[in-house]
């Protein structure tokens, strides 16, 4: 009995640390930067100074200069495109609801995770700063869906409920909500090898695939309508979107390279395989969602387009983490989708007004 409640109790005290919640004793040592972690550190943290990780400061001042905010964004010429007898086709119109209808529920789910879940386990006081300011932009996120559909006059309970009523919606979601329950798992602590994988494996489906894969079947198709001048307003909040998420992953991608620096032993050659096999399912239920939302040839686009792309990002998530690729090379259908991230050198994409969100040096991510 005095052993379970040791370990109990050693258990809480891990805890406790991770949470930053433990008791302030006077006279304590100043952190040593070489015991911060990105998880299972020893230093408190509480204290963000000194930085081991550079990077993730620099990455949330890259994320604060680039604050935008979707009232800012004129709906007018939206609104009277959507209400006009000839403006749009019932599949124009169902691409913008439907992804409306995915995106509502994802970037929810993607706060709720960031929230009650990552940032309980990971115990870098920078990362953790990160994570606040992509917590922040998730919300936004929301919120320009809100926007969007209010301004539209869309049937909220339709737009919101969507991941409930339409198939591929659902199927993406039910796909991930395991890995986030998992983290969210109230007694779940990393610490062992057998954990540090499996918060390690989470994340990877939260980064790479949830926000790396899921999110570009959608960005395609309502970016590419505003290339059409169509729906401008609505392109427009999405590509700030793009470029927020853009950033997000990328973070990911330094977090989960940094756990396996840090934790090479839970880098199995069982493990990369189970991070293959996510991949395929992630690229699957995209393709299918792909499918689903348009019909071949609408906006110049076709299946095999999607199912090309889907494989070059597969294939690009894969080396970013250290992994060959999966899939044959292909030449990239939607070259332009690069390009819509770095907003600074865009004047006005959409020719609604001139907005240069970012307030600091160019940035230039990879999609």
């Amino acid at each position: 009995m005095n052993m379970m409640t040791n370990q109990t109790k050693a258990t809480d005290e891990v805890k406790t640390a991770a949470a930053g919640i433990q008791d302030v004793v006077l006279g304590e040592d100043r952190v040593d930067v070489s015991e911060k972690m990105m998880i299972n550190a020893k230093a408190d943290v509480n204290q963000l100074i000194p930085f081991k990780y550079q990077w993730a400061w620099d990455k949330y001042i890259d994320g604060c200069k680039n604050h935008w905010m979707p009232n800012e964004v004129d709906m007018t010429k939206d609104i009277n495109l959507w209400r006009s007898a000839d403006g749009l086709t019932p599949q124009e119109k169902k691409i913008i609801e439907m992804n409306l209808g995915f995106f509502s529920t994802a970037d929810s789910l993607v706060a709720n995770n960031l929230v009650l879940a990552i940032y309980r386990h990971v115990t870098n006081p920078e990362c953790r700063q990160y994570l606040l300011r992509q917590a922040f932009e998730e919300a936004l996120h929301t919120h320009s869906y809100q926007h969007i559909v209010q301004s539209l006059g869309l049937d909220e309970a339709k737009i919101f409920n969507m991941y409930r009523e339409i198939p591929s919606v659902a199927a993406k979601a039910n796909w991930a909500l395991p890995f986030t329950r998992s983290l969210a798992d109230t007694e779940f602590s990393t610490g062992s090898v057998s954990s540090n994988q499996r918060f390690l494996r989470d994340l990877i489906v939260f980064y790479l695939i949830f926000e790396g894969i899921f999110f570009y079947v959608g960005f395609v198709q309502i970016l590419s309508m505003g290339r059409r001048n169509k729906m401008t307003a609505t392109s427009e909040q999405f590509q700030y979107i793009l470029r927020d998420e853009s950033m997000h992953l990328n973070f990911g991608v330094d977090m989960i390279n940094q756990i396996i620096a840090e934790n090479p032993d839970v880098w199995t050659d069982s493990f990369k395989e189970e991070v293959r096999s996510l991949i395929r399912q992630g690229v699957d239920l995209e393709y299918q969602y792909a499918i689903d939302t348009m019909e071949d040839g609408i906006l110049g686009l076709n299946s095999k387009m999607f199912r090309e792309y889907l494989e070059i990002i597969a294939n690009r998530r894969l080396k970013q983490i250290g992994l060959e690729p999966e899939y044959d090379e292909h030449t990239n259908p939607f070259p332009w989708m690069s390009e819509l991230m770095d907003l600074r050198k865009e004047k006005n994409f959409f020719e609604t007004r001139v907005t240069e969100y970012q307030t600091g040096g160019a940035l230039s991510w990879d999609e």
